[in-house]
């Protein structure tokens, strides 16, 4: 699936199943709450907290989508084509950044 097909199919399933988009401030809550979860998760998984039981049959890749959900429902509601934003974002990081990770020595033997 690419990024645009993504976009569109959840296009689809908001007009059908999901009836409409929330408004845009909503999701964006929603967003930070999908982020603080996934948080949460990673934070047991890859951290030192232990996990409890709410965390029981809760996926980090399934976390990942719904983060990624929301957003791709931000980005229908305003307009933006992921595909090309991520073109750009490409395109602005390796200008950026086309030596500064290779000279970083934080980054070195690690």
């Amino acid at each position: 699936m690419t990024i645009q097909q993504a976009q569109q199919d959840v296009d689809q399933w908001i007009k059908t199943v999901g009836v409409r988009y929330f408004n845009e401030l909503t999701n964006l809550g929603i967003l930070m709450e999908e982020v603080g979860e996934l948080s949460r998760l990673m934070v047991r998984q890859y951290g030192e907290q232990s996990f409890k039981a709410s965390d029981k049959g809760k996926e980090i890749a399934d976390e990942m989508a719904d983060v990624l959900w929301v957003l791709i429902c931000l980005a229908n509601q305003t307009g933006v084509d992921l595909t090309e934003a991520l073109q750009k974002n490409f395109e602005k990081k390796n200008l950026r950044d086309a030596d500064r990770h290779l000279s970083n020595e934080k980054l070195k033997d690690q």
